[in-house]
């Protein structure tokens, strides 16, 4: 009979190592799926979150524009969670080269604050490389109040180098909330004094 009870503690501390272990497994694996996920994003080169780049601006600045192609630029906005999200524009058609204003509108449907993030993807999938953006929401997260509406401006061209066979391009963004960017108190201060 004293042996069960030595065998039993012998097990436990067995079946604990096995839980630390696995824990710190996971744990790992939690801290290492962001650059996981963007590595995968970067090579695929889809949902790329993207920054403000100077180097895009002076090109901008140096670029002719090529007015013997035409590159008809569509827009589509896609949302995840209660956003009231499009742009003013269908589509344009612009020049290789040709410096380009376009706004999308956003809407906070919640009464509450709340932040979001904007992820850009091309279609042809090639045409990423090729399509500067010099102001973009996409840039960083973006807060808006219970109910604000905001108009956002993308400023873009294409780069001359863009094949010759592709004649038209698909910018679409899906903008999804931030869970947790917002504390909730914030939030509902802001509800408050709104209402």
């Amino acid at each position: 009979m004293s042996e069960t009870p030595r065998a039993n503690a012998a097990e436990n501390r067995v079946i604990l190592r096995k839980l630390l272990v696995v824990t710190v497994l996971m744990f790992g694996f939690g801290w290492a799926l962001i650059p996981i996920y963007r590595k995968i994003c970067e090579i695929t080169g889809i949902n790329l979150l993207t920054n403000r780049d100077p180097a895009v601006e002076a090109r901008a600045r140096n670029t002719q524009v090529d007015t013997s192609r035409e590159i008809v630029v569509e827009f589509d906005a896609n949302r995840q969670g209660p956003w009231r999200f499009k742009p003013h524009l269908n589509h344009v058609t612009v020049h290789p080269g040709e410096l380009v204003h376009v706004e999308y509108d956003l809407v906070n449907l919640e009464g509450r604050a709340m932040a979001g993030q904007a992820i850009p993807s091309y279609a042809p999938q090639q045409s990423a490389r090729y399509f500067q953006k010099l102001e973009c929401f996409c840039f960083k997260q973006q807060v808006l109040g219970p109910g604000e509406t905001r108009k956002f401006p993308v400023v873009f061209f294409i780069d001359p180098d863009l094949p010759k066979d592709v004649t038209q391009i698909t910018l679409s963004y899906t903008f999804f909330e931030v869970p947790g960017a917002v504390p909730q108190a914030k939030g509902r201060e802001a509800a408050n004094a709104g209402g």
